[in-house]
């Protein structure tokens, strides 16, 4: 997968970045593996935190509080805030409890949200977003790979799917 994200943005001259919290990098990872990621790949933010959500991405204190780290709204916004601080095309976030330990003991272990966001137009003013919810068994380590791997899916269906990208 993320050798085709590669070939189809390469050839597209479009750009991605990442915001990763529970996946801790793992996708961003993936994908600088392949020759050529670095024409394609700004960057990611590691924000396994709900501060560091809040300081590198510009989420919310109040949409964390009111929704929780691993939720919809919360996926959607560090999405937003990974496309407006890099200069990249399409921005794809994860959020998600992979377990054990984890201070919301509301969300069940092994769900997971992920956020999509990218313009829609020549500007930011016509940003899309949208998020998608998982749910994945196994270990803390299963948990995590299964999710890098589904940020590369959404990305690869964004990719392929919109008539808009």
């Amino acid at each position: 997968m993320a050798e085709e994200i590669v070939r189809l943005l390469s050839s597209q001259r479009k750009t991605i970045a990442l915001a990763e919290s529970c996946t801790a990098g793992l996708a961003a990872d993936l994908i600088t593996r392949i020759p050529g990621a670095s024409k394609v790949f700004w960057g990611s933010f590691v924000t396994y935190t709900a501060d560091a959500k809040t300081k590198m991405l510009d989420v919310p204190e109040e949409l964390v509080k009111k929704h929780g780290e691993v939720s919809r709204s919360v996926a959607m916004a560090m999405a937003e805030g990974a496309l407006k601080k890099s200069s990249a095309f399409l921005a794809c976030s994860v959020t998600g409890l992979a377990g054990p330990g984890g201070d919301n003991s509301s969300t069940p272990l092994g769900t997971v949200w992920i956020g999509v966001a990218y313009q829609s137009g020549d500007t930011l003013d016509h940003l899309r977003c949208e998020a998608k919810k998982f749910h994945f068994s196994g270990s803390r380590d299963e948990v995590r790979k299964a999710a890098a791997a589904a940020v590369l899916e959404e990305v690869l269906r964004k990719i392929n799917g919109s008539e808009e990208l």
